[in-house]
């Protein structure tokens, strides 16, 4: 004998019709009779009818649903993960947590501001740093800024700078501005009775500072600070020459992308950078970049190093200019080595 074999939702549909059935019947069987319940109008008199109203009675009872009125009832689907809409995804990358492994933040202007980003040409070039930002007001109106063309210096026995460099880790920057070598802690200068620690050094071109009217094909900057936060930068002016070693590994390992850090495990001499001739130019002026602090001790290398020409030439079709304008030497004190 075979079997016939009902889903449960079934099931609970013929229960729940055989009340409403039953009531039919006695409203059709009340109809016949000529009693009370059959005194109403045509269309209430249909047994089907009456049994529409009294649902619409109890559901209009019922709570509302989410998002609905009472008495409405609403069809719930949930598609299978096949078809969720695309737009589902980008919910799901944010959740994750930023120091995930590659995960990487969305793209953001430098300062996080709606202030325009500056640069080295255009309505945000250097005439208009100073106006971008408050904290760039002393790119306009400082007293000691730089670059300068550096004459008239006066000619002392200068105190040699004592540098104290050494081979170590290093990484890459491209920082949008220029390309950037970070170097691990533990190289220095000594310079008038302070101790600078090298925190990093960058290229510019063509140089920004002149000797004598006089500008070179590039600049390197060292960027030291001491102890309570005060800068020194050390200058070398770059002629066309001989390639420069130092400078070749640090093209070897240039960063893919604007705003990334290419780490290496070479070691790198920022010694092995210097002239051999240690005399130099030193005068007080600020940043070459916004926020343009003023403060700055410069010591400029008298001796210019080398570049080969494709090694300037590398650079230059990234940043074919990235060099602040002259800025007025304003009366400043120079000093050089004799």
């Amino acid at each position: 004998m075979s079997r016939v074999r009902f889903a449960p939702g079934a099931l609970l549909l013929a229960a729940w019709l055989l009340p409403v059935r039953a009531h039919a019947a006695e409203l059709g069987a009340a109809e016949a009779s000529g009693k009370p319940g059959a005194q109403a109008s045509a269309a209430a008199a249909d047994p089907m009818e009456q049994l529409r109203e009294r649902l619409a009675a109890r559901l209009a009872g019922a709570a509302a649903p989410p998002g609905g009125r009472p008495g409405e009832l609403r069809l719930l689907v949930r598609p299978n993960a096949a078809s969720e809409p695309a737009a589902h995804a980008p919910l799901a990358r944010a959740a994750v947590p930023r120091h995930v492994a590659g995960f990487r933040a969305p793209a953001r202007e430098h300062g996080g501001d709606n202030t325009l980003h500056w640069g080295y040409d255009g309505a945000a070039g250097p005439q208009a740093w100073g106006a971008l930002k408050p904290e760039f007001a002393q790119c306009a109106g400082g007293q000691r800024q730089s670059p300068i063309d550096i004459r008239d210096g006066l000619a002392v026995d200068l105190e040699p700078v004592h540098f104290n460099y050494q081979p170590g880790h290093f990484s890459v920057l491209d920082n949008g501005h220029t390309l950037q070598v970070n170097v691990a802690p533990g190289d220095s200068i000594e310079v008038a009775g302070r101790r600078y620690e090298l925190v990093q050094f960058h290229f510019h071109r063509p140089s920004e500072e002149r000797i004598a009217g006089r500008r070179f094909a590039m600049s390197l900057h060292l960027v030291h600070r001491d102890d309570e936060g005060r800068l020194a930068v050390v200058t070398l002016l770059v002629d066309q020459g001989e390639p420069q070693p130092v400078v070749q590994q640090v093209w070897n390992n240039l960063p893919l992308e604007r705003g990334e850090t290419q780490p290496t495990r070479e070691m790198l001499d920022p010694a092995k950078l210097l002239p051999a001739d240690r005399r130099y130019y030193t005068y007080m002026g600020s940043l070459t970049t916004p926020p343009c602090t003023e403060g700055v001790r410069w010591i400029v290398m008298r001796q210019p190093v080398t570049l080969s020409a494709a090694q300037i030439d590398l650079f230059a079709r990234i940043y074919p200019m990235n060099a602040r304008p002259l800025q007025s030497a304003d009366g400043r004190r120079i000093l050089q080595s004799e």
